[in-house]
């Protein structure tokens, strides 16, 4: 499946998980594409996904995010920018 939305972002917090958010985003999130890397205090988020709102608020609930990108691949594609 095609997602529309590219959705990355640095998540600044403490004793992050990158297991359990992994575990998150594949059980509670529809998108594909997933990059989830980092150590306790500071992860990457890479995500292909319909419903970014829906990252950002899951994220957020984690620390602090930042460095938030959300392109449109479709836009991409068609050589637009994003």
């Amino acid at each position: 499946m095609i997602f529309k939305y590219d959705t990355q972002l640095l998540i600044d917090g403490e004793n992050l998980n990158k297991e359990d958010i992994v575990e998150y985003f594949e059980n509670d999130l529809d998108g594909n594409s997933l990059i989830v890397a980092g150590d306790e205090n500071l992860i990457k988020i890479h995500f292909h996904t319909d419903e970014p709102w829906d990252v950002l608020k899951y994220c957020s609930t984690l620390g602090e995010i930042y460095d938030i990108v959300v392109e449109d691949m479709d836009r991409q594609t068609r050589g637009l920018k994003g």
